[in-house]
């Protein structure tokens, strides 16, 4: 699929809206099918369908960023706004299948908190490990 936005032009409403259910899908770790009801019912339906907009354009699909990438910024920017549980959990679960492991999450978690301050980076260390201790590993 060929990323909207990458040439600057906007994608159609109905293309941005699927690609959000996409992205979200992938984070919460549900169906495509089910996402649309759930994610109204967790944030109510107006919100929810800005959000799958915001979600279904170049900042998910831009290829300059690889998932990778964008699972550390996420990461990055959650955690400097203090935002932990099941909001950074999610994201830590797709930063994993992105190909970030333990080590390299303590590292991103240890290098922010000069950054963003200990507070922050610490509570965001508490989720980490608790995602981690709850996760099965598989030599990962």
């Amino acid at each position: 699929m060929t990323a909207a936005g990458a040439s600057g032009a906007p994608a159609p409403a109905s293309d941005r809206r699927e690609r959000g259910i996409a992205a979200y899908a992938t984070i919460f770790g549900v169906s495509e099918q089910e996402l649309p009801a759930a994610f109204a019912a967790r944030v109510g339906p107006v919100f929810a369908e800005e959000a799958l907009q915001a979600a279904g354009g170049a900042a998910w699909s831009h290829p300059a960023l690889t998932g990778r990438d964008r699972s550390i910024a996420i990461i990055t920017a959650l955690t400097a706004q203090g935002v932990t549980g099941d909001r950074l959990r999610g994201h830590v679960e797709l930063a994993v299948r992105h190909g970030l492991d333990e080590d390299a999450l303590t590292a991103l978690m240890t290098l922010l908190a000069v950054y963003v301050g200990y507070a922050h980076a610490s509570l965001a260390m508490e989720s980490l490990r608790t995602t981690f201790a709850s996760s099965p590993q598989d030599g990962a």
